[in-house]
């Protein structure tokens, strides 16, 4: 998700804050009828949103380091299962 606002009961983790992560996630491609696996890399602010009943946690990424090209956005949201600290590191769904 590339909005930058997320509706949800919101958070702070303090231990998360300021780390190095990777995230994947599907949706749709910008700029395109497609949709696929994307990868991001960069800086996780330590925001959270938990959405939805049961619900998903998304973690705030931003200062990206890799991004897809056609991506337009600076920060992304990334779901806590598909985010992954440092390199391959592990997973934030799975506490």
């Amino acid at each position: 998700m590339a909005d930058a606002s997320l509706d949800g009961k919101k958070g702070f983790d303090a231990a998360n804050a300021d780390r190095l992560a990777e995230c994947d996630g599907g949706g749709a491609i910008a700029g395109t009828r497609y949709a696929g696996r994307q990868d991001f890399k960069g800086r996780l602010t330590g925001d959270y949103v938990d959405v939805g009943d049961p619900p998903s946690r998304w973690y705030l990424m931003v200062d990206l380091s890799e991004k897809p090209e056609s991506f337009p956005g600076d920060a992304v949201w990334c779901l806590a299962g598909n985010t992954f600290l440092g390199e391959h590191g592990p997973s934030l769904g799975k506490r």
